[in-house]
């Protein structure tokens, strides 16, 4: 008798109007959970063993579970009276917070690079302790880098234009702008795959300057990736209608992670391409 009490009252509790969303279960964070641990140790095995069959397995898992997901979340922002305002506000706040903690991931890299930039004793060297070290011959921050900076800036321009078209109703504009962004996107991916094929160091035997470098850029990189990603989805969205002047969040999300990305780009720039290369001519 007190069963079909609880269960009658949990659905008066469920036929309440309230403002927020109710998620239903879902297995997809446990199948992410999973497959990011098989990325973890399929890295582990890959790096020691040479056996790259867990990575790919994880690696499978992680993108079947990430499409399922959106999937799910796409068709849960369309359902009409989901996604109430207290709801938007909560996931605004929570983008914005996951950009912040992004930005707390780059303050530890520049943090790590600016430790050596002002002293670079703390090398070890005995003799003529600079930065960047030694017989370290940087990458010319005039070429391949300062097309990437001019795609990047060019990059954030187009998404803005895209979000101009989408609050004016002009859905070409939307699609037409997400795809010129996508396009940079990946031209900037070619032009620092480019950028390290052809670099003057390597990661694994050229010291602190290298390993402060590779891991600056190379996650910045991986940041282009994840947000080209987005743009990408959001592009297919547009495509089909799914965006009003009214109801786009998933578009200003991508927006904004995008312009962090080209912030960033410019502080890695200025500090790692140009003073790294400044500070050597210099001496």
């Amino acid at each position: 008798m007190s069963g079909e009490v609880h269960t009658a009252t949990n659905q008066i509790k469920s036929t309440v109007p309230h403002p927020y969303h109710m998620v239903d279960p879902s297995i997809w964070p446990v199948l992410g959970a999973m497959s990011a641990m098989c990325v973890a140790g399929g890295i582990i095995f890959a790096a020691h063993f040479g056996n790259f069959i867990l990575l790919a397995v994880g690696l499978l898992g992680a993108m079947s579970t990430m499409y399922v997901w959106w999937r799910d979340v796409v068709r849960e922002s369309a359902t009409p009276g989901l996604h109430k305002m207290i709801t938007q506000i909560g996931l605004r706040y929570g983008m914005a917070l996951f950009i912040a903690s992004e930005v707390m991931f780059f303050v530890s890299f520049f943090w790590n690079y600016f430790n050596y930039f002002f002293y670079p004793d703390k090398m070890g060297y005995a003799m003529a302790p600079v930065w960047p070290p030694m017989g370290v011959t940087t990458i010319d921050p005039f070429a391949i880098p300062l097309f990437n900076t001019m795609v990047l800036l060019l990059s954030g321009t187009t998404v803005t234009w895209a979000h101009h078209c989408l609050l004016e109703g002009d859905n070409k504009g939307t699609v037409q702008g997400l795809a010129v962004t996508v396009m940079l996107g990946l031209a900037f991916l070619c032009g620092q795959a480019w950028e390290y094929t052809h670099s003057p160091f390597n990661f694994y035997h050229g010291g602190v300057f290298p390993s402060a470098f590779f891991i600056a850029t190379g996650f910045h990189g991986f940041h282009v990736i994840i947000g080209t990603g987005f743009l990408i989805v959001c592009l297919v969205r547009a495509m089909r209608h799914q965006f009003t002047p009214q109801r786009h969040f998933g578009f200003e999300a991508a927006a904004w992670y995008w312009h962090f990305v080209d912030v960033v780009w410019l502080f890695l720039f200025v500090c790692i391409y140009y003073l790294g290369r400044s500070a050597i001519v210099a001496g």
